[in-house]
């Protein structure tokens, strides 16, 4: 079954739009490969898929290394906002770029609702 990327691009932009201190995301294979996006123009689609996909790999890798478990997400934290990657399954992998100003418990309540929906597209 092909997958509809149609539908996951307008879930993210929904996402992006409806959620407050939300820059952009993209949702991206394990190998780094894009499916969809709603980032910033000044963001390279290819680079970013392919630095999320990294950047999970490793994140998994450590995570195994210092018995921590399966990795539920992982944060990038800088002066200017944040990058959060979160799994959506086998398939793919959600990234979402947000403010420094964003509230972290309504930002995670927001991902975990796009990622259910994500989910229900992607089976």
């Amino acid at each position: 079954m092909a997958i509809n990327t149609e539908k996951l691009g307008n879930v993210l932009q929904n996402f992006v739009t409806s959620t407050s201190d939300v820059q952009g995301a993209a949702l991206v294979t394990p190998d780094g490969l894009p499916l969809a996006s709603t980032l910033p123009t000044t963001m390279d689609e290819e680079r970013v898929s392919a630095m999320s996909a990294a950047m999970l790999s490793l994140g998994e890798r450590i995570g195994h290394e210092l018995a921590r478990g399966t990795i539920d997400r992982i944060y990038v934290e800088g002066d200017k906002g944040y990058g959060i990657l979160i799994s959506c399954g086998d398939d793919a992998v959600l990234l979402v770029l947000a403010d420094q100003k964003a509230k972290q418990g309504i930002l995670m309540l927001e991902i975990k609702r796009v990622v259910s929906e994500i989910k229900l597209i992607l089976m």
